[in-house]
């Protein structure tokens, strides 16, 4: 049987893309944490990091799509470095503000123009789509991507916290911008794998979101974003109410290596079902191991839990990806990623504070109830929109 991961390796400026892809996603892992460790270590007040890192985040989830919409008109060589040079600017405006102790309204308005920061994972699946678009291959693409993304967030969170933490408040931002730099340029280069621009037609000049298939995608990558994001929370919790904090670490750990896991032995296989029975397959699994980090007496299982949770998340995300390059023109298909990262992003930040709010009030298994309701909700939305997509 051949070795569909060689096979894309060996496609010619593949490797170039691989890794100046994966130094340009690093810097989406880091920014985030990066600046809540560095407000925390300058002036140790929680609110005020969260919610600038907050405002970062969801500006980046709301501007990413119309950076996005731009790039499929103009061109990633043409629009990515003019959108990175303005957001690194911000950013490092921010980095100096923090560090002079500047108001707080402040530090929030550059926050939110930082967001101007190109969504680099769905550069990069333009990308895969451009080379495979139609052919099996596509799916081993973006299984290997999914493995490369999960990759970048177990290294980027504890590199700009050991940064921040053990150099000085600023150091960890710093890097990540410094990899933003480098990522994004090397990724700008790599020309022999940029998409070309699609011409469109009548949706050229309108929002992705029109099309009903995409908005049945982002309604349910939102509630498999509030998996995500609760089970972190709730995570977090249950390693401190069994008195072992750093528990959460290795547990959370085990997620994504399931994950990873999922994914490179989903992008192995051959899928012979409706690209819309793959989808719904996928979120019923998806809901199905919500269910078990419920189940978790101690520590031990509840790690053992998590990887299998974590078993199905990208095989899911790939499905969607498969089935997003379907439904979105070609000419809006930047545009049409993005807006799917934008849907988990938003889930995940809105899945941590209902993850909070309920371990407040009801104790730390109860945090565990909200992934199961998130993927009842998930659930609905897929199977409401099976129609819809069998129709696309």
């Amino acid at each position: 049987m051949a070795n569909p991961y060689r096979e894309i390796l060996t496609t010619p400026g593949v490797m170039g893309l691989t890794i100046a892809s994966s130094i340009a996603r690093l810097p989406q892992a880091m920014i985030g944490i990066g600046i809540i460790t560095m407000l925390v270590q300058q002036g140790g007040l929680y609110w005020l990091a969260g919610a600038v890192a907050g405002t970062f985040t969801l500006a980046n989830a709301l501007i990413g799509p119309h950076v996005s919409k731009l790039v499929d008109q103009r061109g990633q060589s043409r629009v990515l470095p003019v959108v990175t040079a303005f957001s690194i600017a911000m950013l490092l405006a921010l980095l100096i503000a923090a560090y002079l102790r500047a108001p707080a309204p402040l530090l929030f308005i550059l926050a939110a123009l930082a967001g101007t920061m190109p969504n680099m994972s769905a550069m990069i699946r333009a990308r895969w789509t451009a080379l495979y678009r139609g052919k099996p291959q596509l799916h081993a693409a973006f299984s290997f991507d999914s493995v490369l993304t999960e990759l970048a967030y177990i290294i980027g969170p504890p590199l700009a916290i050991g940064l921040s933490t053990i150099v000085f408040a600023e150091a960890g931002p710093l890097v990540a911008v410094l990899l933003l730099v480098i990522g994004v340029t090397a990724f700008v280069l790599q020309r022999q794998t940029e998409p070309e621009v699609a011409m469109g037609g009548r949706e050229r000049g309108l929002s992705t979101l029109r099309n009903p298939g995409l908005r049945i995608i982002v309604l349910a990558l939102l509630a498999m974003g509030v998996i995500g994001g609760s089970i972190d929370v709730a995570v977090v919790a249950f390693a401190h109410a069994r008195h072992w904090p750093t528990a959460a670490s290795f547990i959370l750990a085990a997620y994504a290596l399931g994950s990873m896991t999922g994914g490179l032995a989903f992008g192995a296989l051959r899928i012979a079902l409706p690209i819309e029975r793959q989808f719904l397959a996928g979120i019923l699994v998806t809901a199905v191991t919500a269910i078990l980090p419920m189940l978790s007496p101690n520590v031990y299982i509840l790690t053992g839990m998590i990887f299998v949770a974590g078993l199905s998340f990208a095989p899911t995300m790939v499905i969607v990806l498969n089935l997003g390059t379907v439904i979105v023109p070609p000419s809006q298909l930047t545009e049409g990623l993005t807006w799917m990262t934008t849907g988990i992003s938003i889930g995940v930040a809105l899945g941590g504070a209902l993850g909070g709010q309920i371990i407040d009030a009801c104790g730390a298994r109860a945090g565990f109830g909200v992934p199961i309701a998130a993927g009842l909700v998930m659930v609905a939305v897929a199977l409401a929109g099976q129609r819809t997509l069998r129709a696309v």
